[in-house]
């Protein structure tokens, strides 16, 4: 194989990487601690390499290219994946810098983040996604993610999960639209808010509560259990939510929870991680067990 038909090194696409994502040649020469030439020199490298231009240079830095785009799509999860393996986790000592963690946007916001506002400081820096849980699991198998909350349990190998909080679900509605009694005839009747068309919470509270298939049409459709509480508070009509959402405002009363119902529908959430990485990692593994402390800890200083 001559010199010209020869891969690009893991240092030549780290270079390329840093321009792409600092936008100028000296820019990824500070952020790589090499000299502005050494930077030119691995560019123009991988340009003749692959027979095209990857940047446009300007007065004001490096503007990308198709191609570029392309590239940096193609190989920068992977590239980072192994530079956060080779750089920071390599020895089972080795102090973790930062965690990559993905979780529900709601548990995330609500529960997670002022649950660890007692441990922040003995947690290295966390990089937070935020995604539905079949995207986090696939994300947590491909060593994008170190750590993820997951709404289901993982069923799939090579990944362990801890039982980390128990959500109850809890029907609600805003004081004006609640009916005189509880009961399936006096709710039937009343606009449905989900998150989903297909009803997913409110499926599985009818068939826990009310012992059949909910035969209704939502009469409003929000992206996100963030949304769907403000449209119960404001009176669009009535959902059912997880109790961390609305326990605050079914206490003040803005919100009522016109069931009261002594075994409502409960889901656990899990933290999961990658077995071999938990087994290597004592840093990760220390970590996870911290955030399970501090939530159940939270969860019980909130639970009535």
């Amino acid at each position: 194989m001559s010199s010209a038909d020869k891969l690009p090194t893991l240092d030549v696409l780290r270079t390329f990487l840093a321009v792409y994502r600092t936008g100028t040649f000296t820019g990824a020469a500070k952020l790589l601690s090499v000299t502005q030439p050494t930077v030119t020199n691995h560019v123009a490298a991988l340009e003749r390499h692959l027979g095209r231009e990857l940047f446009a240079r300007n007065a004001v830095g490096a503007t990308p290219t198709p191609h570029a785009h392309e590239l940096a799509a193609a190989c920068g999860d992977q590239l980072d994946h192994i530079d956060r393996y080779l750089l920071d986790q390599t020895t089972s000592s080795a102090a973790l810098k930062t965690i990559h963690l993905g979780g529900p946007t709601e548990f995330t916001t609500s529960c997670l983040i002022p649950a660890l506002v007692p441990v922040k400081a003995q947690l290295p820096r966390l990089d937070v996604v935020f995604d539905v849980a079949t995207e986090l699991i696939a994300a947590l198998m491909a060593g994008r993610l170190d750590l993820v909350i997951s709404t289901i349990r993982p069923r799939e190998d090579g990944i362990t999960a801890w039982p980390i909080a128990d959500e109850e679900f809890w029907l609600v509605c805003a004081p004006g639209l609640a009916p005189s009694q509880s009961g399936l005839d006096h709710v039937r009747d009343l606009p449905i808010i989900t998150y989903h068309r297909s009803l997913p919470i409110v499926r599985r509270y009818w068939t826990t509560i009310f012992g059949e298939q909910p035969d209704l049409q939502p009469q409003l459709i929000l992206p996100n259990l963030f949304a769907v509480k403000s449209a119960v508070l404001h009176e669009f009509g009535v959902s059912v939510l997880p109790s961390y959402l609305v326990h605050a405002e079914v206490t003040a009363g803005t919100l009522v929870r016109f069931d009261d119902n002594d075994m409502p529908p409960l889901n656990t959430l899990y933290l999961a991680a990658q077995t071999a990485n938990v087994n290597r990692r004592t840093g990760l593994r220390a970590a996870a067990a911290l955030i399970i402390d501090a939530v159940k800890r939270h969860q019980g200083a909130i639970t009535p």
